[in-house]
């Protein structure tokens, strides 16, 4: 066949303002600035990434533009927040939902001109912070809207996003627990 991985790519994900796209975007980003540049990313893992010291983080993404046209701009928040472990071999967790990564971090990509979103540009990124155990107390169950990650999570950059999510981790456990 004369197509290219390039081709496919253009295909499948050539606008990154489509959700799954900018999903997939978000957690590249956000694994560039943890430092995890040698990652790829698991479709059916509980969680999106995983640094050295064993933090799970699940990302999310929202943002005010879409790939399609718009009256007003998209209201922004986050869903699946819960998620069924999975294993190759033994299926999914009995245990149903439940929070699977020790820090959750909620991407927001700010443009909301379609001429001026650029979705490598960091600085079109508001990354939020929050502990499983922040979201948990908080009474979230498997979405969330903007006004409470903005009342229970730290904002950050890129460049100080690894010493955020290393603070919400400390003292958070996961269910680690083989249901086979």
């Amino acid at each position: 066949m004369p197509a290219t991985v390039g081709d496919f790519w253009r295909f499948a994900l050539g606008d990154l303002r489509m959700n799954n796209a900018r999903g997939y975007l978000a957690e590249f980003l956000v694994a560039q600035a943890l430092g995890l540049g040698n990652v790829r990313r698991v479709k059916w893992d509980a969680y999106d990434l995983l640094l050295d010291d064993g933090v799970r983080i699940e990302v999310k993404s929202s943002a005010y533009l879409q790939a399609w046209e718009q009256r007003q701009l998209s209201r922004i928040g986050f869903s699946g927040l819960r998620g069924t472990r999975y294993h190759p071999r033994h299926g999914y967790d009995p245990a149903g939902k439940q929070f699977n990564a020790h820090v959750y971090v909620f991407c927001v990509q700010t443009a909301t001109v379609h001429g001026e979103y650029r979705p490598l540009d960091v600085t079109q990124w508001d990354f939020h912070v929050t502990s499983k155990s922040a979201l948990e107390e908080a009474g979230v169950g498997q979405s969330i809207t903007l006004p409470t990650v903005l009342r229970i999570a730290t904002r950050s950059d890129a460049a100080h996003l690894r010493d955020v999510v290393a603070a919400a981790a400390a003292g958070q456990n996961v269910n680690d627990e083989p249901w086979w």
